[in-house]
């Protein structure tokens, strides 16, 4: 059987602007320390190459067989902010390069 795609692209509009984001990661433990680490999200601009990836704080450890976090669960407000803090941080959508990592707090600012 083939293995189906994971975390779907989704559409959103930032500023007038279509974006389309993905889940990166979901959140868990660190493979270098005791640690967590938070979700991250990729977004890119829908006619751009370069991506960024936003990536949020550690949340409280969830519970013993708690369903797994899913795109569509997350709220759109906390992405379209997300992806203007990362614009307004210096990432500019359209442009090439590498992928770009920014860091947010838990509101996505």
């Amino acid at each position: 059987m083939a293995r189906t795609k994971q975390s779907p692209d989704l559409e959103i509009e930032v500023g007038g602007q279509p974006f389309v984001w993905r889940l990166h990661r979901l959140p868990g433990w660190s493979s270098d320390t005791a640690s967590r680490h938070g979700m991250a999200i990729a977004a890119r601009h829908k006619e751009g190459q370069r991506e960024a990836v936003m990536e949020f704080p550690p949340s409280p450890e969830p519970r013993y067989g708690a369903p797994v976090l899913k795109a569509s669960q997350i709220a759109p407000e906390l992405v379209a902010k997300a992806i203007a803090s990362a614009i307004e941080a210096g990432w500019d959508p359209l442009s090439r390069g590498k992928t770009v990592a920014i860091v947010v707090d838990a509101t996505g600012a």
